[in-house]
């Protein structure tokens, strides 16, 4: 695994959590909500593009 997918897969998770945290508030803010799932889906597309990219240089 690249370096610069370990890093996405380590801001991914870090995003999770921040996410879990957020929505585990009472008053959670829907806009921050949907702000950080879609940069969440962001970064997993960008490690599924970039892992299918490297199966088939192989």
């Amino acid at each position: 695994m690249s370096d610069h997918v370990y890093r996405l897969l380590e801001r991914h998770q870090k995003l999770d959590d921040l996410l879990r945290r957020v929505q585990s508030r009472r008053a959670a803010d829907p806009f921050e909500v949907l702000r950080l799932k879609k940069l969440k889906l962001a970064i997993k597309d960008r490690i599924n593009w970039l892992m299918q990219r490297r199966q088939l240089a192989r």
